[in-house]
């Protein structure tokens, strides 16, 4: 079975508190970015853009059986290692999970409070979509 979203979230604070420096999180976050797999070019569309982040993100969503699968991408760096760390959390989950979740290892790891303003704010924007999508897809089925 699938690491559950909290274990996922202890990974990430974990893999975090390896790093002192803020700048070393910033560089590991751009890793993330780098690793994210490609979307599938048909779904850069403008509706699947993230309203509300300063660059461009770019996140689709689909249901397999009972799990949420997501893609994104962003045309910046931090921001694609923002969006990967939200998929390496939420992909692969089931939709009432994804909906519940609590995300406290945003707030773990200092993520919001070393990001600028409009970045915090795209952050939210990206949660807030990602359960918007799983809402919906458990809509779906009701």
């Amino acid at each position: 079975m699938a690491a559950s979203i909290q274990d996922r979230e202890q990974e990430i604070i974990d893999e975090f508190e390896f790093f002192p420096e803020w700048m070393e999180k910033y560089e590991h976050l751009i890793e993330l970015g780098k690793s994210l797999p490609l979307i599938d070019d048909r779904f850069k569309t403008d509706d699947n853009i993230i309203k509300g982040c300063q660059s461009r993100v770019w996140l689709h969503s689909e249901k397999n059986e009972n799990l949420i699968s997501y893609s994104a991408d962003s045309d910046a760096v931090i921001t694609k290692g923002i969006i990967a760390l939200m998929i390496r959390v939420l992909n692969n989950q089931p939709p009432e999970d994804i909906v519940k979740a609590e995300l406290g290892f945003i707030d773990q790891i200092g993520l919001k409070e070393h990001l600028s303003p409009t970045r915090s704010n795209g952050l939210v924007s990206m949660v807030k979509q990602m359960k918007f999508y799983a809402l919906a897809h458990q809509a779906k089925e009701a």
